[in-house]
């Protein structure tokens, strides 16, 4: 009796492909659609990585600048000492921190951008400070009634500010002002501004109230002072704004 040779696993499916193709059957349908653009598929980083290695995570929130604010200094003198050590404030550069100065409850605060080109120890030590000082004379402050602060620390080379302002560095600002306590603010820089509530797409406003704390401190905005510098006319217009703002009478 001859017995017929076993078909190999090739043949035995080679077969079954003609035996429904002669039957007529080319297609096969199920009733449930099949996902077949699965929803879960892998990021280019995870098609990237190397077989067997760890998926991919988000990396993690910066940490706030300024850190915890429930352990920010309550008290100016101590906000000053904080604003030279706190390693969250330090953006980089080779300029150093300069402290703000001046008292608390001061008749007026200056507000800047950043210390000025060549500030060590001092808080606008040069042409921009001279400015400074030479306004808030023609407003008729004596100068132990002006407290002069910066945004920032250090002198930064082109700073991110929208970057600044979303990491929290506005909410730091605002607490340094709550502390200073000025009965009027002025700020010189518009890209302060934003760090102060106030929204980058609207045109920057003269004369504001700033709300701190149920206060609403008097606020009066203009260009940074090495716009000023560079503009009588825009000088001027910031002087002829400060008698608007003030109706002629000295603060």
């Amino acid at each position: 009796m001859n017995h017929p040779t076993p078909l190999t696993l090739a043949e035995q499916l080679a077969a079954a492909q003609t035996w429904w193709r002669d039957a007529g059957v080319y297609f096969i349908f199920h009733d449930a659609p099949r996902p077949w653009l699965a929803d879960d598929a892998p990021s280019a980083e995870q098609a990237l990585a190397p077989a067997g290695s760890a998926p991919v995570s988000a990396p993690p929130p910066e940490p706030r600048i300024g850190g915890d604010s429930a352990l920010w200094p309550q008290d100016l003198a101590a906000f000053q000492s904080w604003w030279l050590q706190e390693p969250s404030l330090d953006f980089g550069g080779m300029h150093p921190r300069v402290a703000p100065r001046g008292r608390a409850a001061a008749s007026l605060m200056v507000l800047v951008p950043m210390p000025e080109e060549g500030d060590e120890t001092r808080l606008l030590s040069g042409p921009e400070g001279r400015l400074v000082a030479s306004l808030t004379r023609s407003m008729e402050f004596d100068p132990s009634e002006v407290y002069v602060a910066a945004a920032l620390p250090r002198r930064t080379l082109l700073p991110d500010w929208e970057r600044l302002r979303s990491g929290g560095l506005g909410e730091v600002l605002l607490h340094h002002i709550a502390l200073a306590s000025p009965k009027r603010v002025i700020v010189l820089g518009t890209r302060v501004l934003p760090l102060l509530g106030h929204d980058p797409a609207q045109a920057a406003p003269g004369v504001s109230q700033l709300p701190i704390q149920e206060r609403q401190i008097p606020m009066l905005a203009s260009y940074a002072p090495e716009r000023l510098l560079e503009s009588a006319r825009q000088r001027q217009a910031l002087w002829q704004r400060w008698l608007d703002w003030t109706e002629g009478a000295p603060a």
